[in-house]
C-alpha cells in the first residue's frame, strides 16, 4: 500500500505505507483489510480512498471496509462482469422518464447514494410526472458493490481517480525499480525477498523525505525536452 503525496507537484510521489511478502498463490485482495487495519493501528492513520487493479474486486472485502472503516475503496469492473452490470461507468443513470442524473453523495448510516437532476439542462419542467416527482433517488450501495461502494466509478471523482491517479502508479513503482535494480534480481527465498522489500522501503521513504525537505528546483526529464536553438545572424 502506498500514500500519495497530492501536495508535491514536481512529480508523483508515492511513499510505502504496508508491504506484504508473500507466495505467489495468496490473492492480492486478502491483505487489503490487514493492511488498512495495519495503518489505523500503527499509524493513526486510515484512508478515505484505496484505488486499486481488479485483482482486489471482492465485494465482501469492500462492504466490510465500507461498513465498519467507512472507507471506499474504488476498482474498474472486469468486462465478464460488465456484461450481468445494469449499470455502466460511462454513463449516468436515469430517472424513470430518461432524464440523467447526478450524484448527490453518499449517505453512511443507511448506507445509500443519493441521485438528483442537474440544476442546469434538465427536461423536468416539461415532465409530466413533475408535481409527484420527489427529484431525488436513493440507491442502496450494495446494490453492485463494485460499481458503487462509496464513489460510483460513473461519477467524475471516479473517473478521475480509476483513469488517471490509477495509472501513475505502475510508472511510479516501475521507477523505482529501475532505480534500485530490483527487475535484475530473481528471488526464491521468502525470508531474502521479505528483507530485499524493508530495504527498498527504506531507501523510497529516505528519498520521499529529503525531495520533500528540499524540492527539485527543476524536472528530472528537464534535459530531454525539446530546446530551440538559436541562429548567429545578423
Amino acid at each position: 500500500m502506498r500514500l500519495w503525496i497530492s501536495g508535491f507537484e514536481q512529480f508523483v510521489l508515492l511513499v510505502p505505507l504496508v508491504t506484504w511478502a508473500a507466495p505467489a498463490n495468496v490473492p492480492e485482495t486478502y491483505l487489503l483489510q490487514p493492511s488498512v487495519e495495519y495503518c489505523q493501528r500503527r499509524l493513526q492513520f486510515r484512508p478515505d480512498i484505496v484505488i486499486g487493479d481488479m485483482g482486489y474486486i471482492n465485494h465482501a472485502v469492500k462492504r466490510d471496509l465500507r461498513v465498519r472503516l467507512q472507507v471506499a475503496v474504488i476498482t474498474r469492473i472486469k468486462a465478464n462482469m460488465q456484461v450481468w452490470c445494469d449499470y455502466n461507468p460511462d454513463q449516468p443513470l436515469r430517472c424513470v422518464q430518461g432524464q440523467s442524473l447526478e450524484w448527490l453523495g453518499y449517505e453512511a448510516p443507511s448506507g445509500a447514494h443519493w441521485f438528483g437532476p442537474p440544476s442546469q439542462g434538465s427536461l423536468c419542467s416539461w415532465c409530466w410526472q413533475r408535481s409527484s416527482c420527489p427529484k431525488e433517488f436513493s440507491v442502496r450501495a450494495d446494490e453492485h458493490e463494485t460499481f458503487f461502494g462509496m464513489i460510483p466509478l460513473n461519477t467524475r471523482l471516479a473517473q478521475r481517480l480509476t483513469g488517471s491517479v490509477r495509472s501513475w502508479i505502475e510508472g511510479a513503482q516501475s521507477f523505482e525499480k529501475n532505480q534500485l535494480g530490483l527487475k535484475a534480481m530473481h528471488l526464491n527465498s521468502l525470508g531474502l525477498c521479505w528483507t530485499s522489500c524493508l530495504l527498498a522501503d527504506a531507501v523510497a521513504l529516505l528519498r520521499a523525505l529529503a525531495v520533500l525537505a528540499q524540492p527539485p528546483r527543476s524536472s528530472h526529464l528537464a534535459a530531454l525536452l525539446p530546446t530551440q536553438s538559436l541562429l548567429p545572424l545578423e
